[in-house]
Protein backbone atom coordinates (compact mmCIF):
# COMPACT_ATOMS: atom_id res chain seq x y z
CA UNK A 1 0.00 0.00 0.00
CA UNK A 2 1.02 3.27 -0.51
CA UNK A 3 -0.61 6.61 0.98
CA UNK A 4 -0.95 10.24 -1.02
CA UNK A 5 -2.22 12.70 1.61
CA UNK A 6 -3.80 16.35 0.91
CA UNK A 7 -4.56 18.58 4.02
CA UNK A 8 -6.18 22.21 2.80
CA UNK A 9 -6.10 22.69 6.97
CA UNK A 10 -2.25 23.31 7.02
CA UNK A 11 -1.62 19.91 8.69
CA UNK A 12 -3.61 20.09 11.21
CA UNK A 13 -4.83 16.73 10.54
CA UNK A 14 -2.50 14.67 8.72
CA UNK A 15 0.82 16.05 9.43
CA UNK A 16 1.51 14.19 12.56
CA UNK A 17 1.34 10.67 10.52
CA UNK A 18 3.68 12.88 7.19
CA UNK A 19 6.55 10.11 7.58
CA UNK A 20 3.49 7.74 6.07
CA UNK A 21 2.72 9.78 3.15
CA UNK A 22 5.25 8.87 -0.27
CA UNK A 23 3.54 12.22 -1.55
CA UNK A 24 1.89 15.20 0.68
CA UNK A 25 0.93 18.65 1.00
CA UNK A 26 -0.91 21.06 3.24
CA UNK A 27 -0.14 24.60 2.80
CA UNK A 28 0.29 25.41 -1.27
CA UNK A 29 -2.79 25.69 -2.95
CA UNK A 30 -0.42 24.41 -6.27
CA UNK A 31 0.77 21.60 -4.71
CA UNK A 32 -1.94 19.86 -3.38
CA UNK A 33 -3.60 20.21 -7.45
CA UNK A 34 -0.46 18.82 -8.49
CA UNK A 35 -0.49 16.00 -6.37
CA UNK A 36 -4.24 15.01 -7.24
CA UNK A 37 -3.19 15.61 -10.80
CA UNK A 38 0.19 13.00 -10.41
CA UNK A 39 -1.90 10.25 -8.65
CA UNK A 40 -4.34 10.59 -12.20
CA UNK A 41 -1.34 10.55 -14.20
CA UNK A 42 0.06 7.36 -12.40
CA UNK A 43 -3.67 5.79 -12.63
CA UNK A 44 -3.42 6.12 -15.78
CA UNK A 45 0.18 4.94 -16.79
CA UNK A 46 -0.51 2.25 -14.68
CA UNK A 47 -3.93 1.15 -16.91
CA UNK A 48 -1.90 1.27 -19.88
CA UNK A 49 0.60 -1.38 -18.34
CA UNK A 50 -2.08 -3.63 -17.45
CA UNK A 51 -3.72 -3.70 -20.30
CA UNK A 52 -0.91 -4.39 -22.20
CA UNK A 53 -0.08 -7.40 -20.02
CA UNK A 54 -3.58 -7.98 -20.62
CA UNK A 55 -4.54 -8.23 -17.07
CA UNK A 56 -8.21 -7.00 -16.51
CA UNK A 57 -8.19 -8.02 -12.26
CA UNK A 58 -6.15 -5.92 -10.27
CA UNK A 59 -4.20 -7.48 -7.59
CA UNK A 60 -2.01 -5.60 -5.31
CA UNK A 61 1.58 -6.23 -5.34
CA UNK A 62 4.98 -4.44 -3.99
CA UNK A 63 5.39 -3.62 -8.15
CA UNK A 64 1.68 -2.54 -8.86
CA UNK A 65 0.27 -1.47 -4.41
CA UNK A 66 -2.85 0.05 -3.60
CA UNK A 67 -2.56 3.74 -3.92
CA UNK A 68 -4.66 5.54 -1.40
CA UNK A 69 -5.29 9.42 -1.63
CA UNK A 70 -6.48 10.79 1.55
CA UNK A 71 -7.84 14.05 1.54
CA UNK A 72 -8.72 16.16 4.74
CA UNK A 73 -11.26 18.61 4.66
CA UNK A 74 -12.06 18.64 1.02
CA UNK A 75 -14.53 21.27 0.97
CA UNK A 76 -11.87 23.42 0.95
CA UNK A 77 -10.90 22.20 -2.42
CA UNK A 78 -14.31 21.50 -3.73
CA UNK A 79 -16.29 24.54 -2.57
CA UNK A 80 -14.01 27.32 -0.87
CA UNK A 81 -11.00 27.25 -3.10
CA UNK A 82 -9.93 29.50 -6.08
CA UNK A 83 -12.85 28.78 -9.21
CA UNK A 84 -9.76 27.26 -11.17
CA UNK A 85 -8.91 25.01 -8.73
CA UNK A 86 -12.03 24.00 -7.73
CA UNK A 87 -12.24 22.45 -11.45
CA UNK A 88 -9.04 20.61 -11.52
CA UNK A 89 -9.49 19.20 -8.15
CA UNK A 90 -13.16 18.17 -9.21
CA UNK A 91 -11.41 16.97 -13.14
CA UNK A 92 -8.76 14.99 -10.81
CA UNK A 93 -11.04 13.14 -8.29
CA UNK A 94 -13.45 12.23 -10.14
CA UNK A 95 -11.45 10.89 -12.68
CA UNK A 96 -10.00 8.70 -9.54
CA UNK A 97 -13.04 8.04 -8.35
CA UNK A 98 -15.01 6.52 -11.62
CA UNK A 99 -12.04 4.37 -13.08
CA UNK A 100 -8.73 3.94 -10.23
CA UNK A 101 -11.05 1.28 -8.30
CA UNK A 102 -10.35 -1.46 -10.85
CA UNK A 103 -6.38 -0.28 -11.13
CA UNK A 104 -6.14 -0.24 -7.29
CA UNK A 105 -6.11 3.52 -6.74
CA UNK A 106 -9.01 4.73 -3.78
CA UNK A 107 -9.78 8.28 -2.29
CA UNK A 108 -10.42 8.77 0.96
CA UNK A 109 -11.87 11.77 1.86
CA UNK A 110 -13.48 13.86 5.13
CA UNK A 111 -15.35 16.67 4.98
CA UNK A 112 -18.21 18.52 7.48
CA UNK A 113 -20.44 20.09 4.87
CA UNK A 114 -22.84 17.32 3.23
CA UNK A 115 -24.16 20.19 1.19
CA UNK A 116 -24.94 18.77 -2.35
CA UNK A 117 -23.42 22.27 -3.56
CA UNK A 118 -20.23 21.51 -1.21
CA UNK A 119 -20.10 18.26 -2.86
CA UNK A 120 -21.83 17.61 -6.56
CA UNK A 121 -19.94 14.12 -6.93
CA UNK A 122 -20.84 12.31 -3.81
CA UNK A 123 -22.08 9.77 -5.43
CA UNK A 124 -18.73 8.63 -6.91
CA UNK A 125 -17.85 7.50 -3.00
CA UNK A 126 -19.13 3.86 -3.14
CA UNK A 127 -18.65 4.21 0.76
CA UNK A 128 -20.13 6.85 3.14
CA UNK A 129 -19.31 7.16 6.52
CA UNK A 130 -21.19 9.32 8.60
CA UNK A 131 -20.98 10.40 12.17
CA UNK A 132 -22.66 12.33 14.62
CA UNK A 133 -25.09 15.01 12.75
CA UNK A 134 -26.30 18.34 13.30
CA UNK A 135 -29.65 17.86 11.56
CA UNK A 136 -31.59 14.82 10.58
CA UNK A 137 -32.07 15.93 6.98
CA UNK A 138 -28.24 16.10 6.99
CA UNK A 139 -27.98 12.24 6.60
CA UNK A 140 -29.62 11.48 3.11
CA UNK A 141 -27.46 13.90 1.89
CA UNK A 142 -24.36 11.93 2.79
CA UNK A 143 -25.70 8.33 2.97
CA UNK A 144 -28.15 8.42 0.33
CA UNK A 145 -31.61 8.91 -0.21
CA UNK A 146 -34.06 6.89 2.40
CA UNK A 147 -30.86 6.05 4.95
CA UNK A 148 -32.65 8.21 7.74
CA UNK A 149 -36.08 6.00 7.06
CA UNK A 150 -33.67 2.87 7.20
CA UNK A 151 -32.74 3.76 10.67
CA UNK A 152 -29.13 5.71 10.49
CA UNK A 153 -30.48 8.23 13.04
CA UNK A 154 -26.69 10.08 12.59
CA UNK A 155 -28.35 13.29 14.46
CA UNK A 156 -29.43 11.41 17.52
CA UNK A 157 -26.19 9.61 18.15
CA UNK A 158 -24.93 11.79 22.00
CA UNK A 159 -21.97 13.66 21.85
CA UNK A 160 -20.34 11.18 24.70
CA UNK A 161 -20.11 8.53 21.79
CA UNK A 162 -17.72 9.73 20.03
CA UNK A 163 -16.96 7.43 16.89
CA UNK A 164 -20.25 6.08 16.64
CA UNK A 165 -22.06 6.45 12.99
CA UNK A 166 -23.26 4.46 10.10
CA UNK A 167 -22.03 3.31 6.99
CA UNK A 168 -23.53 3.19 3.53
CA UNK A 169 -22.06 0.23 1.15
CA UNK A 170 -22.91 0.49 -2.35
CA UNK A 171 -25.78 -2.26 -3.26
CA UNK A 172 -25.74 -2.58 0.45
CA UNK A 173 -29.85 -2.13 1.30
CA UNK A 174 -29.26 -0.96 5.16
CA UNK A 175 -26.92 1.32 6.47
CA UNK A 176 -24.80 -0.08 9.56
CA UNK A 177 -24.07 1.40 12.65
CA UNK A 178 -20.31 1.14 13.81
CA UNK A 179 -18.01 2.69 16.56
CA UNK A 180 -14.41 3.17 15.31
CA UNK A 181 -11.67 2.65 17.82
CA UNK A 182 -9.74 6.02 19.26
CA UNK A 183 -5.90 6.83 17.57
CA UNK A 184 -4.08 9.39 19.37
CA UNK A 185 -1.30 11.27 17.88
CA UNK A 186 0.97 8.81 19.64
CA UNK A 187 -0.70 6.07 18.24
CA UNK A 188 0.09 7.95 14.75
CA UNK A 189 3.31 8.88 15.49
CA UNK A 190 4.24 5.28 16.32
CA UNK A 191 3.01 4.11 12.97
CA UNK A 192 4.89 6.83 11.13
CA UNK A 193 7.86 5.79 12.86
CA UNK A 194 7.36 2.34 12.16
CA UNK A 195 6.42 2.39 8.17
CA UNK A 196 7.53 5.78 6.64
CA UNK A 197 7.67 6.01 3.13
CA UNK A 198 10.43 7.98 1.04
CA UNK A 199 10.10 11.27 0.92
CA UNK A 200 8.36 12.56 -2.24
CA UNK A 201 11.66 14.36 -3.65
CA UNK A 202 13.77 11.77 -2.78
CA UNK A 203 15.44 11.06 -6.26
CA UNK A 204 16.25 7.60 -5.48
CA UNK A 205 12.68 6.90 -4.51
CA UNK A 206 9.63 8.63 -7.53
CA UNK A 207 6.19 8.18 -7.02
CA UNK A 208 6.34 4.55 -8.56
CA UNK A 209 9.01 3.21 -6.90
CA UNK A 210 8.27 -0.37 -5.34
CA UNK A 211 10.64 0.94 -2.14
CA UNK A 212 7.87 3.57 -1.33
CA UNK A 213 5.59 0.47 -0.59
CA UNK A 214 4.41 -0.47 2.83
CA UNK A 215 4.11 -4.39 2.48
CA UNK A 216 2.11 -5.30 5.14
CA UNK A 217 1.36 -9.52 3.68
CA UNK A 218 4.02 -10.60 5.63
CA UNK A 219 3.14 -8.57 9.10
CA UNK A 220 2.11 -11.63 10.93
CA UNK A 221 6.01 -13.41 10.22
CA UNK A 222 7.58 -10.08 11.62
CA UNK A 223 5.16 -10.30 14.64
CA UNK A 224 6.23 -13.81 15.20
CA UNK A 225 2.95 -15.65 13.51
CA UNK A 226 0.61 -14.95 16.18
CA UNK A 227 -3.04 -14.13 15.46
Amino acid sequence: MRLRGVDPKGGMELFPGRALFTRYADEDLADMVALLERAVSDMNARKRRLKALGLRAFVPSTDDPLEVVIVDELAFLTAYAPKDVKLRVATALQLLLSQGRAVGFSVVAALQDPRKDVLPFRDLFTYRIALRLAEDSHVDMVLGDGALDRGAACHLIPASLPGVGFVHVEGAAEPVRVRFSYLGDDDIREMAARWPAPPQDDPTHGGDAAGDVVDLTDSRARRGGGR
